[in-house]
């Protein structure tokens, strides 16, 4: 079976949207980290979590089959189109399971 590793951005505001699109799809498996840092490439504002640039992001990092992610990288497209401010962005790789 081919496996994909997805790793997701998104600001903080999009966690339960980004979450229930994981319960929509059955994906149960997940790491998650919140309040990462960091701002966007060209047009993105900064996330902090300072006084100045208040807002957070969170991230996951999922290994799925590549039926599920091709799904799962849909509905983030649709997510993001919209919600395109909030900061929404994934990125995916070939991964094999190890043990």
């Amino acid at each position: 079976m081919d496996m994909k590793a997805l790793f997701i951005v998104y600001g903080q505001s999009l966690k339960e949207p980004v979450e229930n699109l994981l319960d929509k799809l059955s994906i149960r498996g997940f790491t998650r980290w919140e309040e990462v840092h960091g701002r966007g490439g060209e047009h993105g504002e900064p996330h902090y979590g300072t006084h100045a640039w208040p807002t957070k992001n969170g991230s996951l990092l999922i290994f799925l089959d590549e039926q599920k992610a091709g799904k799962l990288i849909d509905a983030l497209k649709r997510l993001n189109e919209n919600a395109e401010q909030q900061g929404l962005r994934a990125f995916i790789w070939d991964a094999e399971v190890a043990l």
